[in-house]
């Protein structure tokens, strides 16, 4: 800043304190130095309230009955500032700002409108930073990653943080993987088929480059890292129902399922069988009435024929997450108050919840009655008095 600027405010002291404020707040807009407009802007409102102008930022200064209007001041300096940076494209600074006044919007609409393939390479650290360990944007974050640095880097953070996204966002993730891993193995795989048979017609289709190509997976042949192939049909059980993205997973599945056994990674609980059991999953999710029955048919074979108490929880589990998606909701509650009742964690299973979801207050009072728990067994009374009053 030029001593000029320095000699302008010393002459407009004379004017007023608050020409000198003005003309500071038009200095630092011209210089795009928004962080101290930021501090300007609160200057002005600290004049106007008459208190000291130092530490223009702090409350502590501003007397009580003044303090709900600094604060409407304080959010609509940052509401300028943080659209200003936004408007300079400088999302983490923006986010600052209104991360602060609990407004995301802004930027997570700002970030939405980025395409991940002109993000210049100084930029995508800065990005991914915002997006999704900040939490700005972090479905356009990892579209970033998948974009920049690749399927690999992208599984491994994701697979760290699904937990932390809301549902929609871990939705999308997923749908970005299936289609990034299911166009990567069609493109192998077409290659390898012009190689062996120039003169097939190509397609796009992973069941239709199968079909009748025993070949392909001879001497433990394989066409994709297929760590990678585990970890997304293990994603996909994310997507919502009838999601258009659950086909491309089952034909995933039938390609996993005619790899060589070294390469079919075991899951967890009831997903030992890795590739098979999940074609069970989602054919009973979009398939017609025989596949869902068969899909839940092996499943509740695996629960009666499985010892361990740990593992018949985990086989429940599941089972409930696939009874509740295509509407068996007395089944799931009867295997929810059988093996996971005693389950109150918000980010895995809550029984009250699944009670509350699917109308069973009946079961979650008979349950509180049997564990001596008089506060949810109240509130479980009230609750389905008060829905019978409302229904009437």
């Amino acid at each position: 800043m030029s001593e000029d600027t320095f000699a302008v405010l010393e002459e407009l002291q004379q004017q007023s304190p608050k020409a000198v404020l003005d003309r500071l707040v038009e200095t630092l807009t011209s210089q795009k130095n928004y962080h101290r407009l930021f501090d300007a802007l609160l200057m002005q409102k600290k004049l106007a309230l008459g208190t000291g102008l130092l530490q223009p930022t702090s409350f502590d200064n501003v007397p009580e009955d003044q303090k709900k209007e600094f604060e409407e001041a304080y959010i609509a300096a940052a509401r300028q500032v943080g659209r200003l940076l936004l408007d300079d494209k400088k999302y983490s600074d923006a986010w600052l700002y209104f991360q602060t006044i609990q407004e995301p919007e802004p930027v997570a609409d700002a970030l939405k409108k980025i395409n991940p393939r002109t993000v210049p390479e100084d930029k995508v650290e800065e990005l991914i930073q915002v997006c999704v360990y900040e939490g700005a944007n972090p479905e356009k974050g990892f579209e970033i990653m998948l974009q920049v640095n690749g399927i690999c880097n992208t599984i491994t953070v994701f697979d760290q943080m699904n937990a932390q996204l809301k549902p929609e966002g871990r939705q999308q993730v997923a749908c970005l993987l299936v289609d990034q891993l299911y166009g990567d193995l069609v493109q192998s795989l077409q290659y390898q088929v012009q190689q062996k048979v120039p003169m097939a017609p190509p397609t796009d289709n992973l069941r239709e480059l199968m079909a009748g190509r025993d070949w392909m997976f001879e001497s433990g042949s394989y066409h994709i890292d297929v760590s990678h192939l585990n970890s997304v049909v293990r994603f996909a059980r994310l997507l919502p129902d009838k999601d258009p993205h659950i086909s491309k997973v089952i034909e995933l599945c039938e390609y996993g399922s005619r790899l060589d056994s070294q390469f079919q990674y075991p899951g967890e609980t009831p997903f030992e069988d890795f590739y098979p059991a999940h074609m069970h999953f989602f054919k009973a999710l979009v398939g017609d009435e025989n596949d869902q029955k068969m899909g839940i048919a092996y499943f509740e074979s695996k629960l009666e024929q499985e010892p361990d108490e740990d593992d018949k929880q985990m086989i429940a589990y599941a089972m409930i997450d696939l009874l509740t998606r295509v509407g068996q909701d007395e089944r799931a509650i009867e295997l929810a108050e059988t093996y996971l009742s005693q389950f109150e964690d918000p980010n895995t299973f809550s029984f009250t919840d699944l009670c509350l979801k699917t109308d069973h207050l009946d079961v979650l009072q008979r349950v509180a009655r049997g564990k001596g728990d008089l506060v949810t067994f109240t509130g479980a009374l009230l609750d389905a008095a008060q829905a019978k009053s409302q229904e009437s």
